[in-house]
């Protein structure tokens, strides 16, 4: 748990699977908080599972969407959580709450979706054929961000690690560097294949240390620049990358890439297979190469912001990738040492007596002398892994874990609870009425909660029958279009939902009762629940899916 002692001699990335996280709904991407302490999945039923990734637990479900999210991102200090889904929905919410703040409408399908790396009042949302967009969340206002060619606007966008700055890619291979505040043109250079033929740009990502970024391109090469250098060249310049990486062997694509939280190495996941290939980046050699289950496909992959450890998704499961842990007793003691072999002990003279005559009067120095000094023992000292190199000291306000409510195990066959069929106020041991006492005073005291703002973004000039890349292709009759997200008119029609939890269909015979949670009031709380959009979070099996299913959001 000592962060001080993360940085070791030896390698620094993970080298085997270290277990799944199952969402129950199929997982599409996740992405970690600053700290690592908490990682989003966005599903592809509309829901976002925020997993406590220090205990591997489930501390919040957000009914988020309608339709499957594609793109997700933390604020800066982890409050917020900007979410965008394959029905062009942009969505701010309160991560404490599972609130919905804003909701924005765009033309056609959402690709990337980012908070501004420092201020929080700013999202930078990618569209499909069209110019990147800077939202403003304060006023609801955007911006379009200027392009190279207004004929090419297959545009990808990424703010650098400071904000300071937005990079931009099109499909010709020209990158463009924008000034964030004022959207001028700083620096622009083309990407290109060693002759004058160009590539398309698939993505740019930044290091979170340092000032390195790499851009993954359809050239299947990777290529890593210096952020400095682009600036010095300006306009028109001719950078040469760091590294250029690739798999030389087998010509692979590149679906998601990454660098790691100390911006020493860079994961690539494969677009053929689930195979993560890590690179050190000073020196552009292949360390190692991660084999998921074979036939499977990449999704989306994340490198854990402060630990050697990796998040990917493939078959809408979340695998762990980690380092193997070898115990070394030497450290909880430095005299430790560990036997091979029965050692015959030998005692000093003066091991077992009472006082050592030999021992000579020691001067009063050293830990006698340092018994006089006051010890602090009130002040804490910042973390350096979890502070900016342009940071002093940590953000006490940020939101580093949830509150969770305990699991009640088999609450029906509990001897000591009351019944199931006993009266609502009588439920605190059952999976509904768990939080009750919780949820009493903000029903009851509290003012109604707004309805989310929905702001319509138009462009000009974007066409508006687009399918989102994760749907299929448009004007495919057999697109996953209409089997992905839930049915158009599901409300309240449980039994022809697709997506009905799996587990829900072996529970027949449970008492009504039983699955509510909370006998008579069961139901009610369950449709308080589900218009605030923000399952019950004490009790994640059975009885907040079916909730969520029958009621459905607001």
């Amino acid at each position: 748990m000592n962060l001080e002692l993360l940085e070791s001699f030896g390698q620094n990335y993970p080298e085997e699977a270290d277990g799944t996280l199952d969402c129950i709904s199929m997982a599409l991407t996740c992405t970690f908080n600053r700290w690592g302490t908490l990682l989003a999945v966005g599903c592809n039923d509309g829901r976002i599972v925020i997993w406590d990734f220090l205990t591997r637990g489930i501390a919040k479900i957000i009914s988020a969407h309608i339709h499957p999210v594609c793109s997700l991102c933390w604020s800066r200090d982890g409050h917020k959580l900007v979410s965008a889904s394959t029905d062009n929905i942009v969505s701010l919410w309160d991560v404490l709450t599972g609130d919905c703040d804003q909701r924005f409408r765009f033309p056609s399908p959402i690709l990337k979706v980012q908070f501004h790396p420092r201020d929080q009042n700013k999202v930078l949302v990618c569209p499909m054929k069209s110019a990147p967009v800077l939202l403003t969340l304060s006023d609801s206002k955007h911006v379009v961000l200027p392009v190279d060619d207004d004929l090419d606007l297959n545009v990808v966008a990424a703010f650098d690690r400071r904000g300071e700055y937005i990079y931009t890619g099109n499909a010709k291979g020209k990158i463009l560097v924008l000034k964030t505040d004022t959207q001028d043109l700083v620096a622009s250079f083309r990407v290109t294949t060693g002759t004058s033929n160009t590539t398309a740009i698939k993505s740019i990502e930044f290091a979170r240390k340092g000032s390195c970024f790499l851009i993954n391109t359809a050239d299947r090469i990777i290529r890593v620049y210096d952020g400095r250098e682009i600036l010095t060249c300006g306009r028109d310049g001719e950078p040469e990358p760091m590294q250029k990486l690739q798999d030389l062997v087998n010509r692979t694509p590149w679906k998601r890439c990454c660098f790691s939280g100390d911006g020493e190495y860079i994961v690539a996941g494969s677009a053929r297979q689930h195979a993560l290939y890590i690179w050190e980046k000073s020196i552009g050699n292949l360390v190692k190469i991660l084999h998921g289950t074979r036939g499977e496909l990449l999704l989306d992959a994340a490198w854990h912001p402060v630990r050697p450890i990796i998040a990917s998704i493939s078959s809408g499961v979340v695998s762990i990738w980690a380092q193997n842990q070898v115990e070394n007793w030497s450290a909880f003691a430095p005299d430790f040492k560990e036997l091979d072999e029965n050692v015959e002990y030998e005692e000093r003279e003066s091991e077992f007596d009472i006082e050592d005559e030999d021992k000579s009067e020691p001067e009063q120095t050293g830990a006698d002398a340092a018994e006089d000094e006051e010890v602090d023992v009130t002040s804490v000292d910042p973390i350096a892994a979890f502070c900016s190199s342009d940071e002093e000291l940590e953000d006490f306000k940020a939101l580093l874990y949830l509150p969770i409510s305990p699991e009640v195990e088999d609450p029906e066959e509990n001897p000591f609870g009351p019944p199931p069929d006993a009266a609502p106020d009588d439920s605190s041991a059952c999976p509904g009425g768990g939080d009750k006492k919780q949820r009493q005073p903000s029903a009851e005291g509290a003012p109604p909660k707004k309805k989310a703002r929905t702001t319509t973004i138009e462009l000009q000039g974007v066409p508006s029958d687009e399918v989102h890349p994760l749907l299929g292709v448009k004007g495919d009759g057999k697109s996953k279009k209409k089997t992905a997200g839930r049915p158009k008119g599901w409300k309240g029609k449980e039994k022809d939902s697709p997506f009905k939890a799996r587990f829900l269909q072996g529970d027949r015979d449970l008492p009504l009762e039983g699955r509510g949670g909370g006998g008579g009031g069961g139901g009610g709380k369950g449709k308080e629940q589900a218009e605030k959009g923000q399952p019950d979070t004490g009790s994640l099996g059975p009885p907040a899916y079916k909730q969520h299913e029958v009621q459905g959001l607001d």
